[in-house]
C-alpha cells in the first residue's frame, strides 16, 4: 500500500514539475519577437530568438511577427489636381519595429485596418496635388516615395515601420476612359499631322537647296568646260597657224587630203564639180600650185609682127 502511494505522489510531483516547467519556459522563433505580459501589463520585450523563462501562471507571452507584412488597400477614387478622377489601387509593405508600442496602440488585429485608413489618407493628399499625367507617367516613382514617407511618419506612433508603398494601378473610371482615349487619340493624330507637315516642308527645303546646288554646280562645270574648250581651240588654232607659217604648201596639201577623206566617202557622196576645178588640183599634180607653176616650162613667145612698109 505504501509503495503505491509513494509512486502516485512521485507521479503527481513529476506532473507538477512538468506543468511548472512548461509554464516557465518558452521559445522565441527567428521570425517572431515576444512580449511578456504580467497580469495585463507588459514587462519585457524579447527580439532575439532562443529559449526564455517567465513567471509561471502569472506571465503570458504575446508573439509578434517581425517579418515584412503585406497591406492590401481596396481600390478607391482620388481626384487629381487637374480635377480628373482616378481609380487607384495601392499596397504597402511594413514591419513591426516596436512590439511594445504596437501592442499598446493597435494590436495585431487592428494594425491592418488602421494602416489602411492612413494609407488611403496619404494617397488622397499626395495624388490630390499631382496631375493625371504625373500620376500615370511622369513622376509616379516620386509620388509613391512621398506616400511612403508620409505613411511611415504617421505609423511611427504605432511602432510600425513602412518599408514600401506601390501604386499597382491608376486609371480613369470606366465611364471616362473612352472619352479620354478618344481625346488623346485626336491629340496624337494632330501632333502626327503637324510633324508630317514639318517634315514635308523640311523635305521641300532640302530638295530646293539640292536643286539649286546642282544648277550652280552644272553652271560652274559648263563654264569651266567652255573655258577649257576655248583654251583648247585657241591652242589648236595656234598650232595650225604655226604649222601653216612653217610650210604653207604642206599645210594646204594636208587640209586638202582631209577634205578628200571627209567628202569622198563611200555611198553618201554626191559632187557636181568640173574636172579642172581647184578642188581636184592635187589629182592632176601632187605638187603645190606655186611649185607646179615654178616647174612648168615657160610658154613659147610669139614672134613680134614686122612693121608694115611705108607707103610711098
Amino acid at each position: 500500500m505504501k509503495p503505491s502511494l509513494a509512486g502516485v505522489g512521485f507521479a503527481v510531483v513529476l506532473l507538477l514539475v512538468v506543468i511548472v516547467g512548461y509554464s516557465t519556459l518558452f521559445t522565441v522563433n527567428q521570425t517572431k519577437q515576444a512580449l511578456v505580459v504580467r497580469l495585463g501589463e507588459p514587462v519585457r520585450v524579447i527580439t532575439e530568438p532562443g529559449l526564455n523563462v517567465k513567471v509561471p501562471f502569472i506571465d503570458s507571452v504575446i508573439y509578434v511577427d517581425k517579418r515584412i507584412l503585406d497591406l492590401e488597400s481596396p481600390a478607391q477614387e482620388v481626384i487629381a489636381s487637374d480635377q480628373k478622377r482616378l481609380v487607384v489601387d495601392a499596397f504597402a509593405r511594413y514591419r513591426v519595429k516596436d512590439p511594445l508600442k504596437f501592442y499598446q496602440t493597435v494590436g495585431e488585429t487592428g494594425a491592418n485596418s488602421q494602416l489602411a485608413i492612413l494609407l488611403n489618407s496619404a494617397l488622397r493628399r499626395v495624388l490630390g496635388e499631382a496631375t493625371l499625367t504625373e500620376v500615370v507617367r511622369d513622376v509616379r516613382e516620386q509620388l509613391m516615395a512621398r506616400v511612403r514617407d508620409q505613411l511611415d511618419h504617421e505609423a511611427q506612433s504605432f511602432g510600425i515601420q513602412v518599408v514600401d508603398v506601390r501604386i499597382r494601378r491608376a486609371d480613369l473610371p470606366e465611364q471616362n476612359s473612352q472619352a479620354v482615349y478618344q481625346r488623346m487619340q485626336t491629340e496624337r493624330q494632330r501632333e502626327a499631322a503637324e510633324f508630317r507637315a514639318q517634315g514635308s516642308q523640311k523635305s521641300q527645303e532640302i530638295r530646293a537647296r539640292a536643286d539649286r546646288d546642282v544648277t550652280v554646280l552644272l553652271a560652274e562645270a559648263n563654264s569651266q568646260a567652255e573655258q577649257a574648250r576655248g583654251q583648247g581651240d585657241s591652242e589648236r588654232n595656234r598650232i595650225f597657224a604655226d604649222a601653216y607659217n612653217r610650210d604653207p604648201d604642206f599645210f594646204a596639201f594636208y587640209r586638202s587630203m582631209q577634205a578628200y577623206e571627209k567628202s569622198l566617202q563611200h555611198g553618201d557622196t554626191r559632187l557636181v564639180l568640173r574636172p579642172d576645178s581647184d578642188f581636184f588640183r592635187y589629182f592632176s599634180t601632187p605638187l603645190p600650185r606655186a611649185r607646179a607653176e615654178a616647174a612648168a616650162p615657160p610658154a613659147p613667145q610669139k614672134p613680134a609682127a614686122s612693121p608694115a612698109p611705108d607707103a610711098k
